[in-house]
Formats: structure tokens, C-alpha cells, sequence
């Protein structure tokens, strides 16, 4: 299969809706990160996902819709907070779980009985969404792989494999939406996000944040490895350790690069590495690109480690599951 890189526009938004009307995949961009989109009321164009990313079946899918008011087509027993949250955060990077509708496959909820919605933010998501139907899609990467943030991360990864790739410019956000589970008995976030819980306790009374383990997996990043580099990653505990972590490297003849928010120029030397900015929401829009772009290079790639509060610690959860937990 040939796959495209088109430019976003109204004329490419109107053929990639006639390839998802038609069963096929599309690989569109989001302010979180690209999607790779099926019609989420076709079990056979879900299938195509799963086949394509080499995905695990029970890792669910995101329903993302054009309008918080379409929520009605994919989920039912609707409560309020949903509708709270939608008029804060929706178009935006988050992400409510609730109880599924008749019309979503099981094959979209894993088995599950529940489905996880949200709407993205992007305008050309939107508009591919109203255009066609309302998308079922994981992040458009071959699984366990880094969620890319361009077109051209996209393609690297399914060229051959699908026919499309929207190239609506790089993601805003960076990073996979906050996952919001309201069918728990508290509102419960299941994958932080952008969408931080202190921005949540705003409009809820309480949130918590889940934590053991899981038989079924009502959002995706629940169960498996994301996000990992091709080569050997680490995270940091501290600067010290970075810096004698990459002395290491080198000592046994491998080529290290060093991922952190900012540094004196001086304390990182003549070493390899990359500065992903000082504001959270730099880090954030930055964290992936930098990681695909040191795999090419570098054959281990050691990371900072940024905290575990607000916007910061919703990277480090990507970090840390790049990294397999491996801590130096």
C-alpha cells in the first residue's frame, strides 16, 4: 500500500472522510498527538487498527467525537460531571470514560463496558470527525514505540501500512490526553494528562488518581510499555547521577544523549544533549520529538527527571514507561 502525506486543507479533509467512509484508516492530527482513525461503529475498520499498529486486542480505543453533544451516539447513563467537564475542557486534551452505548463494538472497548470519548481540540480533527463519522483511534505509531507529534513521525512508522497521513503541523500538547474514568464510584484519572487534577478539582469535588491492578482496561496505558525509544533509556534521579550515568556510557564505548528541561552549559559540557525548554509546557511539546529524533542517533538516552506534580508529572509517567522504570 502507498501511503500519502497530504496537507491538511477542506479538499484533503474531504477525501480522507471518503477513505474512513470507505473502511480504511486515516492518520490525522490532534494537539496531543496524531491519531490513526477508523469509523468507531465499523468492527471490521477497527480491526485495521489493531493490524496496523500491531496493537494487543485487549488495549481499548479512544472514541473521539467532533461535539461534546454527540456523546449520546457512543455512550449512555450520561451523567452530569460529564457535561461540567465537556464545557471546560472540551474541545480539548481530555479524555471521560463512561458507560458504552449499543452502537461501539466491544472491539473498541477491549470486551468492556465502558468507552472512553473526548474531542479533540485540533480544527482539522473536527472537521475530518463532522465529515465522516466519529473516530475510534489510538495514537498512529506501531506499538509500544513513541507516540509521534508530526506527520513525518507518522509516516516513519506506518508508512506502507495505511493510506493517509493528515500533516496538520506539529502537536501543541505533546503527550497523550489526561484519561478521566466517571463510571468509578469517585471520579478517577486513569492516565495523567495536560489536564492536570488540581485543573479537575475545579469543577469536581474530588478526583483521585488510580493505582493496583486491572482485569479489564477501560482506557489505553493501562497495561503495556509505551512510548519506548528503539535504544537503551534510562531516567535520572538527579543531575549528578545523569552526568555519571553518561560517563558510564562512554566509558564502555557507547554514544549517550542527555534529555533535560535546561542546564548551565558548563555542567553538561562537552557531552550530548538536548534542552526541551523551562516552561512544563515546553517539556511536554517537546518530550517525544526529542526522543525520536536521539534514537536515530545516540544508542542510549538518558532523561531528566522533571517531578511528580501538575503537567510535569504527567511526562514523567510517559518517561518512566519509556524508560521501563529502569532509574539510575
Amino acid at each position: 500500500m502507498e501511503t500519502k502525506i497530504v496537507k491538511a486543507s477542506n479538499k484533503s479533509i474531504a477525501e480522507a472522510a471518503n477513505l474512513i467512509k470507505k473502511g480504511e484508516l486515516v492518520a490525522f492530527p490532534t494537539e496531543t498527538v496524531y491519531g490513526l482513525g477508523a469509523n468507531a461503529f465499523d468492527e471490521n475498520a477497527v480491526a485495521k487498527i489493531f493490524e496496523a499498529k500491531g496493537r494487543p486486542q485487549d488495549n481499548p480505543l479512544i472514541v473521539h467525537l467532533s461535539s461534546y453533544k454527540d456523546v449520546e451516539k457512543v455512550a449512555k447513563d450520561i451523567p452530569d460531571a460529564f457535561y461540567a467537564l465537556a464545557k471546560k475542557f472540551m474541545p480539548g486534551p481530555l479524555t471521560v470514560v463512561l458507560s458504552k452505548g449499543d452502537s461501539v463494538p466491544y472491539r473498541v472497548t477491549a470486551g468492556g463496558e465502558t468507552v472512553a470519548v473526548r474531542v479533540p481540540k485540533k480544527k482539522w480533527a473536527r472537521k475530518l470527525i463532522a465529515s465522516s463519522m466519529p473516530l475510534a483511534a489510538p495514537s498512529a505509531n506501531k506499538s509500544k514505540h513513541i507516540s509521534p507529534t508530526t506527520a513525518k513521525h507518522t509516516y516513519d512508522d506506518l508508512n506502507g501500512l495505511i493510506p493517509m497521513v493528515l500533516d496538520g503541523g506539529p502537536c501543541e500538547v505533546g503527550i497523550e490526553s489526561t484519561v478521566l474514568d466517571l463510571t468509578a464510584d469517585t471520579p478517577t484519572i486513569l492516565r495523567p494528562g495536560y489536564v492536570t487534577e488540581d485543573m479537575l478539582l475545579k469543577v469536581l469535588h474530588s478526583v483521585v488518581t488510580f493505582s493496583g491492578k486491572i482485569k479489564i482496561a477501560k482506557s489505553p496505558g493501562m497495561k503495556y510499555t509505551h512510548y519506548a525509544p528503539k535504544v537503551y533509556t534510562v531516567v535520572a534521579k538527579t543531575r549528578e547521577s545523569m552526568l555519571a550515568e553518561y560517563d558510564r556510557a562512554v566509558s564502555e564505548g557507547k554514544n549517550p544523549v542527555m534529555i533535560l528541561r535546561t542546564a548551565d552549559e558548563k555542567v553538561v559540557k562537552e557531552r550530548h544533549h538536548v534542552f526541551l525548554g523551562k516552561k512544563p509546557s515546553d517539556v511536554s511539546k517537546n518530550i517525544y520529538a526529542a526522543m525520536l529524533a536521539a534514537e536515530k542517533v545516540f544508542d542510549e538516552i538518558i532523561i531528566e527527571n522533571f517531578g511528580e506534580k501538575g503537567l510535569l508529572g504527567s511526562v514523567m509517567n510517559r518517561v518512566e514507561k519509556s524508560a521501563g522504570h529502569k532509574e539510575v
